[in-house]
């Protein structure tokens, strides 16, 4: 009877062990890839699409004038595009300092080409995300669509 006893014990140990690195891995995929879900904006009219100017002609949309962080510690921060790079990450020379814990020391930066604006990945450890896709080489742009990198979520804005 004894030898019944140690192996129900064993294996109720050997399953709680399973139980707990379940809940790890969740609770670790659920940190990493919080976000990737990222919410579209919805199409506003007269908002990033044709805007109608005097006249009744219609132009394109107008280039982004501003960097606005939308999720993150710093929500709410808004810089002017000019013509130099915007570099983002922990390290202190970046022109976008986050403290996101997700984030590289040079995670990524936006670069002007004409109007309008391409973000790289700078060889970062968990990737910077355009709406849903991953980053993987230069890629414009478009108004009003989410940067993600780490929790922190950022936009251009005309």
């Amino acid at each position: 009877m004894p030898e019944l006893v140690f192996t129900i014990a064993r294996f109720g140990l050997l399953f709680l062990l399973w139980l707990f690195v379940f809940v790890v891995a969740r609770t670790i995929r659920r940190d990493v890839f919080a976000g990737t879900a990222a919410r579209t904006p919805a199409r506003v009219p007269g908002r990033g699409n044709a805007s109608r100017r005097g006249g009744g002609i219609t132009s394109g949309p107008r280039p982004p004038r501003q960097l606005v962080v939308t999720e993150g510690e710093l929500a709410g921060t808004q810089l002017p595009l000019g013509n130099a790079p915007i570099r983002i990450g922990r390290a202190p020379d970046s022109t976008l300092v986050i403290t996101d814990d997700y984030a590289s020391g040079r995670h990524a930066q936006l670069v002007p080409r004409g109007d309008q604006w391409l973000v790289e990945d700078l060889g970062s450890t968990n990737g910077t995300y355009l709406g849903r896709a991953k980053v993987s080489g230069p890629t414009p742009i478009p108004a009003g669509v989410p940067i993600r990198i780490g929790r922190t979520s950022i936009e251009l804005r005309p």
